[in-house]
């Protein structure tokens, strides 16, 4: 299967990842080969990809917000759990994996990929189903970070029974009462981080699954967060306990 990747961050992180098939490239008539343009090409040039011109209203109609420019590739190349546990070895370092509990925006999946590689995520866990995947729409959300992740789609409740096996801590993001604010506990470590669905939040065999519960601490007058704001939240507050531990 191909797909058509739009977008300047998102076609060039896609080339610069170098983990897809890549087939051509389409150029806007007219579009100035300067800045992220310019790379993109040159990317194509070093690659081999074939570049074609075409016309700007051809673009938009492969994808809303192209920029100018859509790269036709292979279909996203997921892995398996196992090569996510083995990337935190060949780095040295504790594994801390994103679990994503059959979420379905592209826009919160996009942003939390987005967050998860900013803060070096070894990999994602989505399910088999009912879950939004890595489409064309989700690699724009995450502006390309998705092409630098391992993202495997397993059955959840037996990956996070292999993750307990492999010595990870699994923390749910929960706001019932008996969550503990995430200041509370240990980030620092091997650890997983479940984000449920939007609306539902985990599914309740994923729920009793987790270790341990955490919320985000809250004062104002809206009690909620939706998923991809709070997920990032929790893992940039995981990311700083643990560089923090590293620092010192």
């Amino acid at each position: 299967m191909k797909e058509w990747i739009s977008g300047r961050n998102p076609v060039f992180e896609a080339l610069r990842a170098r983990r897809r098939q890549v087939f051509r490239l389409l150029v806007a008539e007219g579009a100035q080969e300067k800045g992220r343009l310019a790379e993109i090409l040159q990317l194509c040039a070093a690659y081999r990809v074939p570049v074609e011109r075409a016309a700007r209203s051809r673009l938009e109609a492969l994808s809303t917000g192209s920029q100018g420019v859509a790269l036709e590739a292979g279909d996203y190349p997921y892995c398996n759990l196992p090569d996510i546990l083995d990337l935190a070895i060949e780095r040295g370092e504790d594994p801390f994996v994103l679990i994503l509990d059959t979420l379905q925006d592209p826009q919160n999946l996009g942003t939390l990929l987005r967050t998860a590689e900013a803060v070096g995520v070894h990999g994602v866990l989505l399910p088999f189903r009912r879950t939004a995947t890595i489409t064309p729409a989700v690699v724009h959300a995450s502006s390309g970070a998705s092409e630098h992740l391992l993202i495997a789609q397993v059955n959840l409740a037996q990956a996070i029974t292999t993750l307990k096996e492999a010595n990870l801590w699994v923390l749910g993001l929960d706001q019932s009462p008996e969550a503990v604010e995430i200041s509370q506990v240990r980030l620092a470590g091997p650890l997983a981080l479940v984000v449920g669905n939007e609306g539902e939040g985990m599914r309740p065999l994923v729920r009793s699954s987790c270790d341990r519960l955490v919320s985000l601490p809250m004062r104002g007058q809206v009690d909620s967060l939706n998923a991809a704001v709070a997920g990032s939240v929790a893992l940039y507050q995981t990311w700083q306990a643990r560089r923090s531990l590293h620092q010192n």
